[in-house]
């Protein structure tokens, strides 16, 4: 587990109420895909009493978050989801910290981008938008005039990315949530808004007609 102070000054809220104001935050990889921050003692201006399990709510103005904090030595981790706000700067942030490590850039492209499921194909452009991120294959984005929609089936699932924003779903046969789009992206990402994406790892997918290897990931 690794670790590094933040220069971003980080705030948090719940309840409308200031819980914590670093300018000292601390991000540790307590995972390898992206990382936590980790707040000293001193910048947290909320209550924290003892819960079960070695937690502790988190206590300001006349709300309560049980459970929502554990001490590390001089540090303090706030559950990330049960807080209402963080920023970054005057920014929100969303999902997670973001990782100063990880790049995402979004490129258009003349290659041609066919993507078949179960033999059939279900897209086919020539002007894909196609996004590098790190640690991920590339993903190619097609517009939704290229895809047959006929074939999608609206999913429920709705996932949010702190890079990208929030994203919903099609079922396409019996194979659930392959398919997603960012329709009101995050503004490094708007070069993919409205654009269709396939899972590179649960559909065949041909560019410029060489056929790619289904890449293992943690979306595999």
């Amino acid at each position: 587990m690794r670790s590094e102070v933040s220069p971003k000054r980080v705030r948090v809220y719940a309840g409308g109420q200031l819980v914590a104001d670093s300018r000292a935050p601390v991000l540790v990889w307590e995972i390898p895909h992206y990382p936590t921050y980790y707040l000293p003692a001193a910048d947290v201006h909320a209550k924290l009493e003892p819960a079960a399990d070695g937690a502790y709510d988190v206590v300001t103005g006349t709300t309560v978050v049980p459970g929502a904090a554990r001490l590390a030595e001089d540090l303090v981790r706030l559950e990330f989801a049960a807080m209402d706000e963080w920023l970054e700067e005057d920014e929100p942030i969303y999902v997670h910290p973001r990782d100063p490590y990880k790049r995402v850039d979004v490129l258009a492209s003349s290659r041609h981008v066919e993507v078949r499921v179960d033999g059939q194909v279900v897209a086919s452009s020539g002007q894909p938008r196609i996004l590098f991120e790190t640690g991920l294959p590339p993903r190619y984005y097609l517009p939704l005039s290229d895809v047959r929609l006929d074939l999608l089936r609206p999913s429920t699932t709705r996932t949010s990315c702190p890079y990208k924003g929030t994203a919903s779903y099609w079922h396409v046969g019996e194979h659930e949530d392959i398919v997603w789009i960012y329709r009101t992206p995050l503004p490094e990402s708007q070069k993919v808004a409205g654009m269709a994406c396939f899972y590179n790892e649960k559909v065949d997918l041909y560019v410029d007609g060489e056929p790619q290897e289904r890449p293992t990931t943690p979306f595999s």
